[in-house]
């Protein structure tokens, strides 16, 4: 049974877990924001502040309701202190399967027993990493998209090893934190959103290196004959083409398939450090 009480921990101070943390705790739950970087909790903590402030200027949010969040809103770099009590640990770490069995490993010497651990990758199913903690059946994916803030959907997938307890409990947590989860019944690489998003971003990225059309114009045509707010060029410049690399680059080892290979659009632009907004330049350029 889900309460305010309960110990949220979430793990990777980058753009989607600073944000998976803030909805949380704006929610009414108190939560630990963890990550082995100084800086990036620094810049976590900032953007918190910077957000609340925006709030209060459009008189959204007042002082007192900013210090309350603030309050429930723990950063840390301490992985014992980030794990203790911890009934659930959203982990938000870059999406590779070493560097989750890693942090996984680490954290549940730590954690409660039936601690759950979420998974917000967006594509790797959990059933990949599950073997690097005590409990597999409490291991599961619970994908957010971003920004985390505002997107309302949340993707939780039923893997064969996770348990029934658990996925009800994340149904009514992620509703507990004005979140609307869909139930995917089955393990699939990329999920239901990414799959139909990937063929769409791969499709453009062809057209790109075929010099079919400009980057404005695929985006453009998207946006105006399918009556999408985004173009898949624009969002792969949101999300980042550093993960949309590593993702497809992960993908190919796994099938061997030369079709699954990132396009020559995006290893250019991984190559250049041009991961999209964060560097300042992608598709497009942010400067």
């Amino acid at each position: 049974m889900i309460d305010k009480n309960m110990k949220i921990t979430v793990a990777g101070s980058g753009t989607m877990g600073t944000q998976i943390a803030m909805q949380v705790a704006l929610n009414g739950y108190s939560v630990k924001l963890y990550d082995m970087s100084e800086k990036a909790l620094a810049k976590a903590n900032a953007f918190a502040n910077e957000w609340c402030d925006k709030k209060i200027a459009k008189g959204k949010m007042n002082e007192n309701e900013k210090e309350e969040f603030l309050s429930r809103l723990m950063f840390t770099d301490d992985i014992k202190l980030a794990a203790e009590a911890a009934d659930i640990v959203i982990e938000a770490i870059i999406d590779v399967v070493s560097a989750k069995k890693t942090f996984l490993k680490e954290i549940d010497q730590y954690t409660p027993e039936n601690a759950i651990y979420a998974s917000n990758s967006s594509y790797i199913v959990s059933s990949r990493f599950a073997d690097a903690v005590e409990h597999p059946e409490n291991v599961l994916n619970t994908h957010f998209f971003n920004p985390a803030l505002v997107m309302k959907l949340v993707e939780i997938v039923k893997g064969d090893h996770v348990s029934d307890k658990v996925i009800d409990t994340m149904f009514e947590f992620i509703s507990s934190i004005g979140k609307e989860p869909v139930l995917i019944k089955k393990e699939i690489y990329g999920f239901v959103v990414n799959r139909i998003f990937s063929a769409m971003t791969k499709e453009a990225c062809y057209l790109v290196d075929m010099g079919i059309a400009s980057v404005e114009d695929i985006d453009k045509a998207v946006k105006l004959g399918l009556g999408h707010s985004m173009g898949p060029l624009e969002i792969l410049d949101m999300t980042g083409i550093d993960l949309e690399y590593d993702v497809l680059m992960d993908k190919f080892r796994m099938t061997g398939d030369p079709a699954d290979r990132p396009s020559t659009a995006l290893v250019e632009r991984y190559a250049k450090g041009e991961y999209g907004r964060k560097s300042k330049k992608g598709f497009y350029d942010y400067e």
